[in-house]
């Protein structure tokens, strides 16, 4: 609730209302004093028959300019908030002209009290979502019984599992509406009637989600990252219990690094399998294996490579995708070999060309 209000509201409340009626607006205190006004000479002038309106609680008219102390002629009107006097409206004019907007303004005055009061409870809870959600991840400054409050406000059953949802929006290189992708964003953790979700400066949104309420909707959030593909990323983390949420969140970002273009920007912890290993290496390790295996092939033998692979070591179906003529795969294949050492026609060398392929950033990948 607003007891007091600041100069700011008061301000915005004056310019708005003169807007509407065009004439001066004045706004004042309990004490009488103006502290908002469309004419500044007036601010901090001591309005008499706004005092009397304050203490009285009526709304009192003036005829003529100066017949009292700091008061010209218009309308005084109370304004109260939850049955709470906040203030006195003047409104300088003629009575008779200007008597139609005093409960004008005081219908707008409530409304601006309302939106910021709306505002203040939209923040608050925002906040609390992203304590809980930060203190979980983290694990550190965590207020136990603070965060038991929270988890109860949301309604969030901590008996039951939970998976970490991030996405993470990339509009560089698209002429996107940040706004307007947030708000979609936020329509879709709406429809998956979600109550604990957050954002990171500057690109990050995390959700909290039932497992099995995952198990159920996954094919919403798919459906969204398709069609959002060319600006963001959704990745899913590890079921677990919300206070481990530390670990889902650890999975989701292992996860997040491995979305390429054939998974259409959506991917799920659980579907992973040599990924998780590769997320163990640092950069160093990556490119001392990548040294040792194929460091001497070019992007075009990279990509042949992979189509070999993708067509499960087939010559002839990575003849046909290639449209190349069945000799002519075995001898780019015998030039692989023989630029790296390794013969991808032969089990184990395949293997860690295969593993090499996959460490191979996706942007060299598909250049």
């Amino acid at each position: 609730m607003i007891r007091i209000i600041d100069e700011a509201l008061a301000f915005q409340v004056v310019n708005t209302v003169k807007d509407v009626c065009g004439q001066d607006i004045n706004f004042i205190n309990k004490s009488g004093i103006i502290f908002a006004s469309t004419n500044p000479k007036r601010i901090g002038v001591f309005h008499e028959i706004g005092h009397k309106a304050a203490l009285t609680g009526t709304m009192i008219e003036v005829s003529s300019d100066d017949s009292f102390d700091g008061t010209k002629k218009g309308i005084n009107l109370p304004v109260y908030h939850n049955h709470e006097l906040l203030a006195v409206i003047g409104i300088s004019g003629e009575p008779d002209l200007v008597r139609k907007y005093a409960h004008l303004a005081e219908r707008i005055t409530n409304l601006l009290i309302r939106e910021r009061e709306l505002g203040m409870t939209s923040r608050n809870q925002a906040d609390k979502k992203h304590f809980v959600i930060d203190s979980l991840i983290r694990k550190t400054n965590i207020n136990m019984n603070y965060l038991h409050s929270c988890l109860q406000e949301f309604h969030i059953d901590s008996k039951t599992d939970k998976r970490l949802i991030l996405i993470k929006a990339d509009t560089r290189n698209q002429p996107v509406n940040q706004s307007l992708l947030e708000q979609k964003i936020n329509h879709i953790f709406q429809m998956l009637s979600l109550s604990l979700y957050t954002f990171y400066y500057p690109n990050e949104y995390l959700a909290v989600i039932d497992a099995e309420m995952f198990e159920k909707n996954a094919y919403m959030l798919n459906r969204f990252a398709v069609d959002h593909q060319n600006v963001l990323k959704i990745a899913v983390g590890k079921s677990c219990s919300i206070y481990q949420l530390a670990d889902s969140h650890a999975s989701a970002l292992t996860t997040l690094k491995h979305i390429s273009v054939n998974t259409e920007g959506f991917l799920l912890f659980d579907d992973l399998t040599l990924e998780i290993i590769f997320s163990g290496l640092n950069e160093t390790e990556k490119e001392e294996f990548l040294s040792k295996t194929i460091s001497s092939l070019s992007e075009d033998d990279l990509r042949l490579v992979q189509a070999y692979f993708d067509e499960n070591m087939s010559l002839a179906n990575t003849g046909r995708r290639l449209f190349l003529h069945k000799n002519t795969l075995q001898y780019k294949l015998n030039h692989i070999y023989r630029k790296c050492g390794l013969n991808p026609r032969c089990f184990k060398d395949a293997v860690l060309l295969y593993l090499a392929v996959k460490l191979v950033p996706e942007e060299r990948n598909t250049q």
